[in-house]
Parts: structure tokens; sequence; C-alpha cells
């Protein structure tokens, strides 16, 4: 094999798909923070799950080295950043095409955190939401936690769809 490059490797780690919402990949959701590869050939990408204790981290590792090692490429290592700690706002365009595609609602802007001891609420912020299936803006929060954490999950009073809204973190 021919000395890596970094495109060629990027793109391949750009490509791996999340487990959790597989029609995005982790560089759609922003999770991919870098790709290195080393004087001797070790490739090292750095990724920074959606949240600290997200169940999907070790599935995206080993996706991550899979897809690496099938195309050619034998020392990997794949780091995780959490600091800073993944935002939303870090998905990129393509990826909230993807999610509005499939009928998810999006996040708006992070919420911005001064420094210091992050407050404790014990009840969800209010959100300003619409419908992805119908516009409605009349929607009732479910449930805080949806099938993942980094999603809460809503009914649309009017047409009475559920929905997943991805959210602003």
């Amino acid at each position: 094999m021919s000395a890596p490059t970094r495109m060629s490797v990027r793109d391949l780690v750009d490509s791996v798909l999340d487990p959790e919402m597989p029609m995005l990949t982790l560089a759609d959701l922003g999770i991919v923070r870098g790709v290195e590869i080393t004087d001797d050939h070790r490739v090292v990408v750095t990724i920074t799950p959606t949240y600290s204790g997200c169940p999907a981290i070790a599935t995206m590792r080993v996706d991550i080295e899979e897809t690496l090692r099938r195309n050619g490429y034998a020392d990997v290592r794949v780091d995780t950043s959490l600091a800073p700690a993944w935002s939303s706002d870090w998905i990129t365009d393509e990826g909230r095409r993807k999610l509005r595609e499939f009928g998810y609602s999006l996040p708006g802007p992070a919420p911005t955190r001064a420094p210091g001891p992050i407050p404790l609420t014990l009840t969800a912020r209010p959100r300003d939401l619409v419908c992805p299936n119908c516009g409605s803006a009349d929607v009732r929060l479910v449930s805080e936690f949806g099938a993942t954490l980094c999603k809460a999950q809503y009914r649309c009073a009017t047409c009475l769809e559920p929905f997943d809204h991805v959210k602003e973190i």
C-alpha cells in the first residue's frame, strides 16, 4: 500500500454512519473532530459524542476502526475528546437537511453558557417547535428523552403524529 493521504482517510471517516440515526454520518453530526496521520502511518481519529455517556460511542469507535481497516489502514486509534463538549450547532447543513427529510424536528441554536457551574434544572426548557409533518405549532412534549439521549419525543395536537426533536445542546 502506498502512503496514506489525509484526504482519502478523511473521506473514509466522514462516510461512517451514526449507529442511532443511520441516515446521518458522524461527520453530518459534527462528531468527527479531527483526523490525523502520524509520521509512522498511524491514523488517529478524534471524536466528540453528543453526550459524555452516549451509549453508541463504542459502536462509533468500532465502525470507524473497521471502515479504515477494511480500506487498508491497519494502525488505527480512535480518541474521544469531551472538551469542548459537543454542540448541536456542529450539525452540518447537510445533516440538518437529512434530519428534516426524515421527519425530525431540528434543533435551534445551542444555549450559551457562562463559565462556571452549570445550574441544575429539573424540568425541560420550553422549546418553540413546529411539527415536521404538518407544520403546526400546537405540539406537546411526551418525553424529554426519546429513543436516544440527544432526542426528545413530541406529539402534534393537530395531526396527532409523534415526532423526535433533536435537542439543543
